[in-house]
C-alpha cells in the first residue's frame, strides 16, 4: 500500500508532520489523533460510555474502535 510505504521512510518528526499537513485537512488530523485517543483509552479498560463522554464522540465511533481491537489490530498503539 502506497500510504504504509509513505509512513515506513526514514525521517524525521518535522517531515512526518509536513506529510499529514500536506496530506490531510486539520480536521482530518484532529480526527485521526482522536481515534488513537479512543484506542488507547479501550486498550486501557476504560468503558465505551466513558469514553464517548469524555471526548464528546458517539458510542458508535468508540464501538468501532472496541470492534478492531476485538479483530486482533492496534496491538502497538
Amino acid at each position: 500500500m502506497l500510504l504504509i510505504e509513505t509512513f515506513r521512510k526514514p525521517g524525521n518528526n518535522e517531515m512526518m508532520e509536513n506529510l499529514l499537513v500536506g496530506l490531510m485537512t486539520q480536521k482530518e488530523i484532529e480526527e485521526f489523533a482522536e481515534r488513537i485517543r479512543i484506542v488507547r483509552l479501550l486498550k486501557k479498560g476504560i468503558g465505551q460510555h466513558t469514553i464517548a463522554e469524555k471526548l464528546h464522540v458517539g458510542v458508535a465511533t468508540v464501538s468501532r474502535g472496541a470492534k478492531e481491537i476485538k479483530m486482533g489490530k492496534f496491538k502497538t498503539v
